[in-house]
């Protein structure tokens, strides 16, 4: 991968709940940079929100990643729902109204609720 712009911006499983982050990426040293893009990355495996950071730094190396906060998914394809809730104790809030946009924008045709209540 050598630009930031060519990465998803959400990849999540696609049924299930499951915790997720919302992460920049930069295509510099992010001391140096401004973010290139935010994506969104949720999954299952991850009992941990710094295990899925750790994947996707791990998968955009040269790019550098930086948490902005995490949260939950509820992922009911069935039926068109997503539902971004909770938060991560190691990375706190991310901002559900910014994963909810990316989120729509990926999903087309499904409803998507955000909530700050639940883990």
């Amino acid at each position: 991968m050598s630009s930031a712009s060519s990465i998803p911006l959400v990849d999540i499983d696609p049924s299930g709940v499951f915790k997720y982050i919302l992460i920049h990426v930069y295509d510099k040293d992010k001391n140096e940079a401004e973010p290139q893009t935010t994506i969104v990355r949720g999954y299952k495996r991850c009992n941990y929100h710094a295990d899925i950071f750790d994947e996707v730094q791990e998968k955009l190396t040269p790019l550098d990643c930086e948490p902005l906060g995490g949260g939950r998914i509820s992922h009911d394809p069935e039926n068109k729902k997503i539902h971004i809730y909770g938060y991560s104790q190691g990375y706190g809030k991310a901002d559900h109204e910014i994963t909810a946009k990316l989120v729509k924008d990926a999903y087309p045709g499904y409803t998507i609720t955000i909530s700050d209540e639940g883990y």
